[in-house]
């Protein structure tokens, strides 16, 4: 039932994450693609989980780096092989590469949706070379007292049942999140915490929120609904140039494998 939303919803958006995200930048004025990007800077080969459209595969594109993708969408797949990369429509549990074929697997804001945690972490390790890396941004919440806090209380406010749980509950907490990787054969699991800015005028932010997951089963007379109760709920957030605060936290994952494995 999950993979089945997915699919479906990004059916009709399927650049919808890149929308969202790419504009967005944390406090050293990277975004949360860059910052993903620049954890696999070493690496000579790279797996992009959940590819989306291709904008994190396009920013790590070099002539000196093999690069590959998986994702459920097929039209998002289309995307990205029109931008030139070699992807594939499939399941991250079920991920058709070779054991060993990669240095490094990077995943933004699309293991956090995975169910069974455990078997993508496991075909993680399987794919990666020796010494590999698996890098990921999973999303971490609102900032205070920003429009996103707010947004995020206006779906409170949307009947229930009409959009699946979403991957592994485990995955969306550091400790979970630890756990996971360190069964799969993973050694120390770094995270990091980054603000990321999405403010801008109403429009933009609205934009940018508007990809979620929540507003997809709704008609448009239901969206323009919870956009007009988001407007006024913001109105005293909007200074007098017309920006208007909006952030939200991501967690940046690292973590590597034993450059050997360990004698029984």
């Amino acid at each position: 039932m999950q993979e089945a939303f997915l699919r479906d919803f990004h059916a009709g958006r399927p650049g919808v994450t890149g929308e969202a995200f790419a504009r967005g930048r944390g406090p050293d004025g990277r975004s949360s693609y860059e910052l993903l990007r620049d954890r696999v800077a070493g690496a000579g080969s790279v797996l992009d989980l959940g590819c989306g459209d291709g904008v994190l595969l396009e920013l790590l594109r070099s002539r000196e780096r093999r690069l590959a993708g998986i994702d459920l969408s097929p039209q998002a797949v289309r995307l990205a092989r029109a931008r030139g990369f070699a992807v594939e429509v499939g399941r991250a549990q079920e991920l058709p590469y070779a054991d060993g074929e990669f240095e490094a697997v990077v995943s933004h804001m699309a293991f956090m949706l995975m169910a069974d945690a455990d078997a993508v972490a496991a075909e993680v390790a399987r794919v990666l070379a020796p010494g590999g890396v698996f890098a990921c941004v999973i999303g971490g919440g609102a900032v205070e007292g920003e429009a996103y806090e707010r947004f995020v209380r206006v779906l409170r406010g949307l009947p229930g049942g009409r959009v699946p749980a979403l991957g592994d509950r485990r995955v969306r907490s550091p400790e979970g999140l630890d756990a996971v990787l360190r069964g799969a054969g993973f050694g120390e699991v770094d995270q990091e915490g980054v603000a990321v800015d999405i403010g801008g005028t109403l429009a933009e932010v609205w934009e940018s929120l508007a990809g979620v997951y929540d507003l997809g089963p709704l008609d448009a007379g239901e969206v323009d609904g919870v956009r007009k109760e988001f407007l006024a709920a913001v109105e005293d957030l909007v200074g007098e140039d017309g920006w208007v605060p909006c952030g939200f936290v991501v967690r940046v994952v690292s973590a590597r494998l034993p450059r050997s494995r360990p004698f029984p």
